[in-house]
Parts: structure tokens; C-alpha cells; sequence
């Protein structure tokens, strides 16, 4: 009786065994089923498109408020105002490609010459990223260290340059020796126009800002009396650029210098930033088909962007009308600068016809 009802316990224990085991290999056979039928593959496809989707510069299609660094340096306040239309895109992490870096080329100068039309144009380029925001470090903030200096500059990838773009470093006087002392590679990029426009525009600038201010002669001439040209207004000191280039040239060789036409960047910006392009060793990417000229603004634009719905010129700021000037102060002031004139292009080794 005992040895019957445990062989009667172990036949039972073998079905049951037949049993799990038959729905074992059920599960295993069903799985390659669903394998086979494509829904591993339907897996697999979902998770290649993930790696790809992080291989694809991705941080471009991202607003900036989830990743600061994105769109070139802009600030990421300005992009969450328009980038929070996109709520599907915003993944909550934070960007960790590429690394900070100091900046292997900054345009120096000048002020009122079209550094900011240049940085845009330039930051059209995939190789380029650059601080949107005028840092102002080696004339203003250089106290607070190199360390918060490239904190304040993008991420870049391996083949991509960091750049910035302040032009009141051209007319500071220890801004050479801080900038070699960082880099003595850097290159340096000066855009410059004729003196006696960029004063009138560097007037005109100021005026919107302090309504009440004095002429233009006024300020231009030590005295109402006199012809004698004020060189300590800021407006006309800024155009010595012969005087403020040669404190650029103490520490820098001039083949460290590229210097673009401001009137050029306005009647061909092609060819100009083709210039700009070969002297920061990138591929011609920036070319006339990304440029048309708005006649209202009187300075050309940059055409509509894949997915913009309009095209894309600089600020309110840009193409203001100019004061009429008297025709003895504007001759005056040309002569003042005629000399000043014919140095800096002998130390550019370019004639920029001003006079």
C-alpha cells in the first residue's frame, strides 16, 4: 500500500513535470514566434532610432531652456519665450556633448563696424558656436578668473570652433597682452569702416539712448570757435584704428589678424565671409544663397531658415537714419583721419579706400 501510493505520488509528479514542461517550451516557442513575426525587429528599429536621434546634433532641434548650450550660445531665456511650443521635445536631461572651451578666434572690434551682422552670418556655419552675448571679459571682467571666463562659452564637439565677439577690446589697452596670455594662438578678427561713418553711427546709437544730447559738432569739435577735431570723444577715438592697432601688434604678428570691410559685408557678404571662412581653416559653407538684401533696413539679410516663417535680419537697432552733419565738419573730419588712414592700412596690408 505505502510503496503503491508513492509510486502513484511519483507517476503524478512525472505529468506534472510533462506539464511544465510542455508550457515551457510553449512560452519559448510563442516568443520566437512573435520574433520571427517582426515585433523584435519593430524593438530593435525603435532603439536605432534612438541612438540616431542622439547622433544627430540634436541640441539644434531642442529649445534651449532644456539645453542651455544649444543654438550657438543663445541665451536660453530668449529661446524658452518661443521653444516652449515644443513640449514633445522637451526631454529632461542636461547637455553633456562636447566640452567648454576657450575660444580659438574672437572678433575684437570695431565698435558700430558690423561685428554683430558677422557673428550671425558666421553662426550660420555648423562648425561655428559662439557666445550670443557680448562677454566683455578682458576689458571689464577679467578679475573674476579664466575658470568663469570659459564657463560663459558653448559646448563644441572635436573639429568645431568656439568663438566671441567684443569690439570694445580693439580700443582696450591691456586687452592684447590678457588675450596672448590665454591663447597666443588666438586668432583675431577686426572689422573696420570708414571712421568718419562709424563716429556718425556711434552718435546716432547714443543719441536713442540720451535724447537730449548735443549735436554732433558739438562733441566732434573741441570748440564752436575752433575746427581743431576733439580725438577723447570716444565716438572719434574709437576710428584711430592705426593707433590702436599697433598696441594689438606689440604682442600678435599680423598674420594673426584678418581684417573685413564693413562696407563690404554689406555690398557682398558672400565674398567676405568666404574671406572670414579660409582665414578660421573652415569648409565654404556661408555663401550667397543664404544672403538677400532688404532695401528698407539698406544691409542684407539672411533668407528664411528651413522651418522659420520668415527670414532673419538683425535688430531695430541696425540701419538707423543718420543726423545730417555739416559738410565742413564731415571734410574736416576726413582729413583728421587721412593720416591715421593711410598707416592702418599699410599695417593691414589692405586699402580700404576710405579716403
Amino acid at each position: 500500500m505505502g510503496c503503491s501510493g508513492c509510486r502513484g505520488r511519483f507517476n503524478s509528479g512525472k505529468v506534472l513535470s510533462k506539464a511544465s514542461l510542455f508550457f515551457t517550451m510553449l512560452l519559448i516557442f510563442s516568443y520566437l514566434f512573435y520574433c520571427l513575426s517582426g515585433l523584435c525587429e519593430s524593438a530593435a528599429r525603435t532603439l536605432h532610432r534612438q541612438d540616431n536621434f542622439m547622433d544627430n546634433d540634436f541640441t539644434d532641434e531642442l529649445p534651449a531652456r532644456v539645453f542651455p548650450d544649444a543654438h550657438n550660445g543663445t541665451d536660453a531665456a530668449q529661446v524658452d519665450a518661443v521653444g516652449h511650443s515644443q513640449p514633445s521635445r522637451s526631454i529632461p536631461v542636461s547637455n553633456t556633448f562636447g566640452v567648454k572651451r576657450f575660444p580659438q578666434a574672437i572678433i575684437i572690434g570695431v565698435k558700430k563696424g558690423g561685428t554683430r551682422a558677422l557673428l550671425e552670418f558666421l553662426r550660420i556655419h555648423p562648425d561655428v558656436r559662439a557666445v550670443g552675448a557680448e562677454p566683455h571679459f578682458f576689458d571689464r571682467f577679467y578679475d573674476k578668473g579664466l575658470d568663469w571666463y570659459r564657463s560663459l562659452m558653448p559646448r563644441t564637439l572635436d573639429g568645431q570652433i568656439t568663438m566671441e565677439k567684443t569690439p570694445s577690446y580693439f580700443v582696450t589697452k591691456e586687452a592684447p597682452a590678457r588675450v596672448y596670455s590665454m591663447n597666443c594662438q588666438t586668432k583675431l578678427i577686426v572689422v573696420v569702416r570708414d571712421p568718419v561713418t562709424r563716429a556718425i553711427s556711434d552718435y546716432t546709437q547714443t543719441l536713442t539712448k540720451i535724447p537730449g544730447l548735443p549735436s554732433f559738432q558739438n562733441l566732434a569739435l573741441k570748440n564752436s570757435s575752433s575746427s581743431e577735431i576733439d580725438s577723447t570723444w570716444s565716438a572719434v577715438r574709437i576710428g584711430l584704428y592705426a593707433k590702436h592697432m599697433d598696441n594689438w601688434l606689440q604682442h600678435f604678428p599680423r598674420n594673426h589678424f584678418l581684417f573685413v570691410s564693413g562696407e563690404r559685408l554689406v555690398s557682398d557678404p558672400a565674398e567676405e565671409m568666404g574671406r572670414v571662412q579660409d582665414f578660421l581653416g573652415l569648409k565654404r559653407v556661408v555663401s550667397d544663397k543664404h544672403f538677400y538684401f532688404n532695401e528698407t533696413k539698406g544691409f542684407p539679410c539672411l533668407k528664411k531658415p528651413e522651418g522659420s516663417s520668415r527670414p532673419r535680419c538683425l535688430g531695430k537697432s541696425k540701419g538707423r537714419p543718420h543726423p545730417d552733419i555739416p559738410t565742413e565738419v564731415l571734410q574736416r573730419l576726413r582729413e583728421f583721419y587721412r593720416p591715421y588712414n593711410q598707416l592702418f592700412y599699410q599695417m593691414s596690408g589692405h586699402n580700404f579706400g576710405w579716403d
